[in-house]
């Protein structure tokens, strides 16, 4: 008979512990309850590093209030009161007991720093794994009417996330994640994609012509194997000025292995046979998938990164560094394609020694000097 717990039992085993960062903030708080004047000695961090509200009000408070005198703070709890008073404006279960268990689970104060170092590491993977998870939303909202745009701009955001953590935690060569990169997910249409990929092969077919105008499409943008490699007999073909028709396409799918049970010939006949719109207008279509694609792949990695605590901030880095440049060459292609170049997304400036003048009027002088 299965064991009904007693009303007063608790069911202890529902409530999941705490994690690592969640003591290593006690042991921060607890320093600088124990020995404010260590909060000099605090950088990279705000309210918003910690993970809890509670540890949040606190450090918020701990920062606004004026440090007491060393003496004075010694002898009684005045600015330990102040503290709880000011905490309990933003979060008001704090209780003076909360305070006296931080002080005494602080194992060595003047480790505060290496604490703080910890907070803002774990902050900088929760910011990713945020980011990250924000990327994959919009990639697969399909009410965007313009998602192209609107993916790329959410990708700007995450690399500028990137950024500040890289800033913060300067990768290290050769470090990568510890997490297996999650397997591409379905974001598309398969009904719809197939049906214009084969408009697509159909038209390069019927004017092989135009395929010399869509260089920037790749045969791993197309969603099926065979028309992949159909894609690639067709470029091939025309890249050496040989004939294209339905039967040469035909020929050259069988010297690359591409014809099987599921490819019989009368197939892919029938599939090259039907031409409608243009080259371009279904090359576009079908690196626009590739580029939504490509971004879900690539956050969804970030994601999983982020999302493993066992991850330093320096291979959160290099591994988002790796899926960022994946959106980045597909993003190249897409703006050849449409012939829209944005503006450079602005990076944080390189902590570098001030070089000579670069301005115009420096440029204009050294000209001078140069013709004298």
């Amino acid at each position: 008979m299965p064991h009904v717990p007693e009303p007063e039992e608790d069911d202890l085993d529902a409530i999941a512990p705490p994690q690592p960062v969640f003591h290593v903030e006690q042991a921060l708080l607890g320093a600088l309850l124990l020995d404010p004047h260590r909060l000099s000695d605090v950088t990279g961090i705000a309210a918003d590093s910690f993970s809890t509200p509670a540890h949040a009000a606190l450090f918020a408070a701990i920062s606004t209030l004026p440090p007491p005198d060393p003496a004075e703070h010694a002898k009684n709890t005045k600015w330990l009161d102040q503290v709880l008073a000011t905490g309990r404006e933003q979060a008001r279960g704090l209780t003076a007991s909360y305070l006296h268990t931080l002080v005494q689970v602080c194992p060595w104060p003047r480790h505060a720093p290496a604490y703080a170092r910890m907070v803002e590491a774990e902050h900088a993977r929760r910011r990713l794994q945020t980011a990250a998870e924000r990327l994959t939303q919009i990639v697969n909202d399909a009410s965007l009417p313009h998602p192209v745009e609107t993916v790329l701009a959410e990708a700007d955001a995450l690399a500028a996330v990137v950024d500040d953590i890289t800033s913060r935690f300067p990768p290290r060569a050769g470090v990568l994640p510890r997490t297996a990169a999650p397997p591409p997910a379905i974001t598309t249409d398969h009904t719809e994609a197939a049906e214009e990929e084969q408009l697509l092969l159909a038209t390069a077919t019927a004017r092989p012509a135009d395929i010399e105008s869509v260089r920037w499409l790749l045969p791993d943008d197309l969603t099926r194997p065979l028309h992949a490699g159909l894609w690639q007999c067709l470029t091939a073909l025309a890249r050496r000025r040989e004939p294209v028709d339905p039967v040469t396409v035909l020929w050259e799918a069988q010297q690359r292995g591409l014809l099987d049970n599921a490819s019989e010939p009368s197939k892919v006949l029938r599939l090259l046979a039907e031409p409608a719109g243009s080259v371009e207008h279904w090359a576009e279509r079908a690196l626009q998938r590739s580029l939504l694609a490509t971004a879900d792949h690539a956050c969804r990695r970030i994601s999983a990164y982020a999302g493993d605590p066992a991850n330093t901030p320096f291979q959160l880095v290099v591994g988002a560094r790796r899926a960022l440049a994946d959106i980045s060459a597909v993003r190249t292609r897409w703006q050849h394609a449409t012939g829209t170049v944005p503006p450079p997304r602005p990076r944080p400036a390189p902590a570098t020694r001030a070089g000579p003048p670069t301005t115009t009027a420096a440029h204009a002088t050294r000209a001078a000097r140069a013709t004298r």
